[in-house]
């Protein structure tokens, strides 16, 4: 079972005097958080409209159910506000709006050892890289789990850099869109609904089409939920990944993806992510790329699905986060998925091409298990949110590393589903 490392700062039983900008100096700015933002909980949302304006303070946007409010401070004075807020018996917690980033590593459907290893080698689609062939069925035996489902329309939600809206083998599966980051969408310039080149890789590991050109997602007749979060620089904060859960729910989504985290927890965050499995939804989330047993959020909150990846030889891939807290693996190594037809940032980063290309890291191998929950929701066993996730990790690989690196093993979306294997 997994620990929880609460946030946020404990109220006591005394009133701290209003904090004004005059009575605090400007810190340096911190990158982890977000400038001129903070996270407050009242205990009573009534107290808010006496509390706040004693510390200069407005009401801001509600976290949805959460219960949470998005205030707006001076920018470098957050710790300051959340010290003395936090000192105040009517406020539960108060804590920082924390800076989230995309969980990547980085550095056609022959090259996708994810879903069928035969030992093959194969290169990225410049033929600039070759990948050395792995071991035979080091896999999730998605071609077998096919002749059970493919989806049958299961919505996943993709938390993620947005998906591109012009891709001949992605975008038709996007059945509603909705941005949160701080970067506009222009509608008619296709180049913004992903600039940054991650979600569209993730959403492809997904629900890629197996019938059109290109590559096949795991679970190929899944439909998608894209909540655009990160932004160009693949960026996000804590409150625009609370809005997108909480939108997600609200549109139906079966599985929540986030290749993505922080460092710290967020109580915020948290309760978000409580709410939705409490609305029924498996959650799961990349485990990071550390290379140690750090633990980011949300992949390691109990209600989470936390991720860790492996290569083609079925065993860690190097730069994985692991740990007792991490739930299951799959293939996050120089997996082959769909990428922007258009220029975007970690193409030019890591020379990758338009189109479809590989990418490294638990990103990768988070939409993997994503998958293998929708599939296994089309089926009898998908009965609630907890057999769901039951079936993915009981029914997953006890591959090298099983108990050590994480705890149920490899998943294997033909034994989640109730295929026989051949």
């Amino acid at each position: 079972m997994k620990k929880i490392l609460m946030a946020g700062f404990a109220a006591a039983t005394m009133v701290l005097g209003a904090v004004h900008s005059a009575d605090v100096s400007t810190a340096a700015p911190d990158p982890s958080r977000l400038p001129g933002s903070i996270l407050v909980k009242f205990r009573d949302n009534a107290a808010a409209s006496q509390v706040l304006p004693q510390h200069g303070l407005s009401q801001g946007a509600s976290m949805g159910s959460t219960g949470t409010q998005q205030i707006k401070v001076p920018a470098g004075k957050e710790h300051q506000y959340i010290e003395a807020l936090s000192r105040n018996p009517a406020v539960e917690y108060a804590e920082p709006d924390q800076v989230v980033t995309a969980a990547t590593h980085d550095t056609f459907f022959p090259r996708q050892y994810a879903l069928h290893n035969e030992g093959q080698s194969f290169t990225n689609t410049a033929n600039t890289l070759t990948v050395p062939g792995g071991t035979k069925d080091a896999d999730v035996d998605a071609v077998e789990a096919w002749g059970v489902t493919t989806g049958n329309g299961i919505k996943v939600a993709i938390i993620d850099s947005g998906v591109a809206i012009n891709h001949e083998d992605i975008s038709a599966k996007v059945v509603a869109r909705e941005n949160f980051s701080d970067t506009p969408i222009r509608p008619d310039h296709p180049e913004d609904y992903d600039k940054y080149g991650h979600g569209t890789h993730v959403a492809g590991i997904v629900a890629a089409d197996h019938d059109a050109e290109g590559v096949a997602g795991v679970c190929p007749g899944c439909t998608i939920l894209d909540a655009k979060v990160l932004n160009d620089m693949g960026t996000a904060t804590s409150s625009a990944i609370v809005k997108a859960i909480e939108w997600a729910v609200d549109n139906d989504a079966k599985v929540i993806n986030m290749s993505l985290g922080q460092r710290l927890p967020s109580r915020t965050l948290e309760a978000a992510v409580q709410n939705a499995w409490k609305e029924g939804v498996v959650i799961v989330a990349a485990a990071g790329n550390s290379g140690t047993e750090d633990r980011i959020y949300p992949a390691a909150y109990s209600n989470v699905i936390a991720v860790a990846a492996t290569n083609n030889k079925d065993t860690k891939a190097h730069f994985s986060t692991y740990g007792d807290w991490v739930d299951v693996a799959a293939p996050g190594e120089d997996v082959y998925s769909t990428f922007p037809n258009h220029e975007f940032v970690i193409g030019t980063q890591n020379d990758r091409s338009m189109g479809y290309d590989i990418a490294s890291g638990t990103s990768m191998a988070s939409p993997v298990v994503a998958a293998v929950a929708a599939l296994t929701w089309s089926t009898p066993a998908g009965t609630s949110n907890r057999s769901v996730r039951a079936k993915v990790e009981s029914s997953a690989d006890e591959i090298e590393g099983t108990g050590m690196f994480w705890d149920e093993g490899r998943v294997n979306a033909c034994k989640a589903v109730g295929c026989h294997q051949h």
